[in-house]
């Protein structure tokens, strides 16, 4: 290789590692930054008899779409819905007693907050995962868990990488959290999962330590109360919280 080749092959190289160790950072910044909230939200979906939806729109829909799977895997059954069709007749999977995890990194997309608006005037609680601690998703949520930036995460600040990459470090988190605070055996995950490498598995992992019920799930069923009051308010009043943001404002991921 000669040497110009070289030193372009190097330039190249050096961009690529640049761009992960951002993303590195990214997701570090989520460990060092995690809160009482990631209790909470993991309180409230042990104490809620429904099922888990998770919800997102741009990058973050994908982000949402794994998470509920990895979520289902682990034994929290889980689904994903995309806001628009939600707004589009799939709200009514949506019932009394479910979680409605919603990601936004800014807490301004309206087919979000609208979605979220409407899911807790069915009776869900809501977790907003969001950069925006001052929202309308964030204040109107049941749990906001509101996820640190980092400088270079973001291509520009704009194009969702580290970030979204962040969220999904954090959904894993939860999901492995939930999966040692029930117990949900081996047997199990492989049972939901008979295909692929992992049905094909002779020998069982080792288990997981057990975790004790967050609180002893006192924060989620006050979480949840508070849900079902916000609820019963809205049946009343006509609203509900969440506040929807013009189509010009929808600029998020």
């Amino acid at each position: 290789m000669s040497d110009s080749l070289r030193a372009e092959t190097d330039e190249i190289l050096a961009a690529g590692r640049d761009r992960i160790r951002a993303e590195a950072e990214a997701v570090a910044a989520i460990a060092a930054g995690l809160d009482d909230s990631f209790v909470s939200a993991a309180a409230l979906i042990r104490s809620s008899p429904g099922k888990v939806i998770t919800a997102g729109a741009g990058t973050s829909g994908p982000t949402a779409a794994r998470l509920a799977h990895l979520l289902s895997v682990s034994g929290t059954p889980a689904l994903t819905v995309h806001p628009a069709d939600a707004l589009h007749g799939t709200l009514g999977a949506v019932t009394e007693g479910d979680v409605v995890l919603v990601i936004s990194k800014g807490g301004r997309s309206a087919e979000i907050n609208d979605f979220a608006r409407l899911a807790a005037a069915r009776g869900a609680a809501i977790i907003a995962l969001t950069g925006d601690g001052s929202s309308e998703l964030a204040t109107a949520a049941t749990v906001a868990a509101v996820l640190p930036h980092t400088a270079q995460g973001d291509p520009g600040g704009v194009i969702a990488m580290g970030s979204s990459l962040a969220v999904a470090a954090w959904g894993d988190a939860l999901a492995t959290v939930l999966m040692q605070i029930s117990g949900y055996p081996w047997e199990d995950v492989l049972g939901t999962h008979p295909s692929g490498a992992v049905g094909h598995r002779r020998t069982l992992p080792e288990p997981l330590p057990r975790l004790p019920e967050p609180g002893g799930s006192a924060a989620g069923t006050a979480a949840a109360a508070a849900a079902t009051s916000a609820s019963a308010s809205a049946s009343t009043s006509g609203g509900a919280p969440g506040v929807s943001v013009p189509p010009e404002d929808r600029s998020d991921t």
